[in-house]
């Protein structure tokens, strides 16, 4: 070989290194940038049912659990279903702000089908010109803040009947759990319907509270549709089916008696229901987006998820974490009697003024969200989060309490410490993705002034008119804190407690 020849090679050798850095490099910038075009890291997963056997009976946790492992955005193959889990502060925001469009599909869930009327509730409903009315319906009218504040008489009401159902339990334990149940859908029920069914008649022939309860399962309930699109004909043979009808044939059944009852001009009221604002919508409403009979009866059926399950879910958990923290307890309990002085009740006004109480709340829905693992999104384009280009029609699920223990954002995070948010401008209306038990973005849930108003007087009340203990014998350790599997999450054991009264007379207003 020659110089000449060998000057050649080597400069064709310079230029292909050189060629070949540059494209290495390209490679390199495009794998940080996209992750090489993959998706988020998956767990290892079988045939046919893909990762459906790593949710086990607690799915929040085993998220929680599966996150640690492969980050806070993994990709999990769900029978048939492509699905996207998130669990940190910062991706949600990501997800709910950057993409909160693209983000705002619903998937059918088959429950949700037959329960909803074909998925034209609010919750449920697919993304489009149907939901964007009924939204829009429901945020200016049936849950605005002039109307939720319109119904502080009902609150002030049902609260004193709270306060008068526990006190005469003492000095034995109470059931607090079905107190505060009773609370929550006697409040609904007045609202919503303009009457109460916590007293024989139609409760007794309706079977109210376990229609309500049958309502709750089957919502939340494990269905092979859900994950397996093409085997809802299972659900045939399952009985699944059968009882989704037959608890739709009851509400339905139900819900011609109020409407009937309301459409009777004989049965005119001085304060309008929501049944009422509902029915006014309907007669007045836009011709082109017309509000029908069964639409109404949706929205309704909305009311009770929002109304009552995590109303009760929230009061439940904030009374049992301040029973297994007295000293949080005593602190709460010391504000409010601070503001509230010699007066038996608690005013609406006093609300405002109770920082640490509303601290409470706070660190409660931290760490027992109501609905632990918010309501699955759909994904209606192809997004990229976190780097990760994800496909259209893939479900996506916020793990709202996955959330709430990550030590990246939480300091202590397994330890109930309301002071955390003293100094914190964190609030829960969807707006700090630290803390999103409503959800954020177009889907967020509308209900949060209503169910706002409705936890704190009744938890301020309860504060105010009794000292709380647990009954003799009964260490805060032995409380059984495991929850029922469900689209919420309540405690499957009720919280005993003894309530000794703070007056020795009982509530009149002074």
């Amino acid at each position: 070989m020659d110089l000449l020849e060998w000057q050649r090679e080597s400069f064709l050798c310079i230029i292909f290194a050189t060629i070949s850095m540059v494209l290495v490099l390209k490679l390199l910038l495009k794998k940080k940038e996209s992750r090489n075009g993959k998706l988020p890291p998956c767990p290892p997963k079988l045939p046919i049912i893909g990762n459906l056997h790593l949710l086990g009976n607690m799915p929040h946790e085993s998220l929680h659990i599966l996150a640690k492992k492969y980050g806070p955005i993994m990709f999990l193959q769900l029978g048939q279903v492509p699905t996207i889990v998130i669990s940190s502060a910062i991706l949600a925001k990501e997800a709910l702000t950057t993409f909160d469009l693209a983000l705002s599909n619903r998937p059918r869930i088959f429950s949700a089908k037959h329960l909803f009327y074909n998925c034209t509730d609010m919750a449920f409903s697919p993304y489009g010109a149907y939901w964007r009315n009924i939204r829009k319906i429901c945020i200016l009218e049936v849950l605005s803040a002039k109307r939720v504040q319109s119904f502080g008489f009902a609150r002030q009401e049902e609260v004193a009947n709270l306060v008068h159902r526990v006190a005469e339990s003492y000095p034995s334990p109470t059931n607090l759990s079905h107190m505060l149940g009773l609370y929550a859908n006697n409040l609904l029920c007045r609202i919503a319907f303009g009457k109460d069914f916590s007293h024989g008649g139609d409760h007794v022939r309706h079977n109210f509270q376990k229609l309500l309860e049958e309502y709750q399962m089957l919502l939340g309930g494990f269905s092979i549709g859900d994950f397996f699109p093409s085997m809802e004909f299972l659900h045939k043979f399952t009985g699944m089916e059968s009882r989704l009808k037959d608890t739709f044939r009851r509400f339905d059944q139900f819900f011609d008696e109020i409407l009937e009852e309301h459409r009777n001009p004989e049965n005119r009221k001085d304060h309008k229901d929501l049944v009422d604002v509902l029915l006014e919508i309907q007669k007045h409403g836009d011709p082109e987006t017309p509000l029908t009979t069964d639409n109404i009866k949706a929205i309704i059926l909305d009311m009770f998820a929002a109304g009552t399950d995590t109303n009760f879910i929230t009061l439940d958990w904030t009374m049992t974490e301040l029973i297994m923290n007295p000293q949080v307890l005593r602190k709460a309990q010391a504000e409010v009697r601070s503001i509230v002085g010699e007066r038996r009740s608690v005013s609406e006004t006093d609300l405002s003024h109770l920082h640490y109480m509303r601290a409470v709340v706070k660190e409660t829905f931290r760490l027992h969200p109501p609905a632990p693992v918010l309501l699955p999104r759909e994904s209606m384009e192809e997004v990229t989060i976190d780097g990760y280009p994800i496909p259209s029609k893939t479900r996506f699920f916020i793990n709202a309490w996955a959330m709430g223990r990550d030590p990246e954002t939480w300091e202590n995070p397994d330890i109930f410490e309301p002071e955390r948010f003293m100094n914190s401008p964190i609030d829960f209306k969807g707006q700090d993705f630290e803390l999103i038990p409503f959800g954020a973005g177009r889907r967020m849930c509308p209900a949060v002034t209503f169910s706002t108003a409705t936890f704190e007087l009744a938890l301020a009340q309860l504060l105010h008119s009794f000292d709380w203990e647990l009954p003799p014998g009964v260490k805060a350790k032995d409380l059984d804190l495991t929850e029922a599997f469900g689209i919420t999450m309540h405690k499957i054991s009720p919280l005993m407690v003894l309530a000794k009264p703070n007056f020795s007379e009982g509530l009149n207003g002074k």
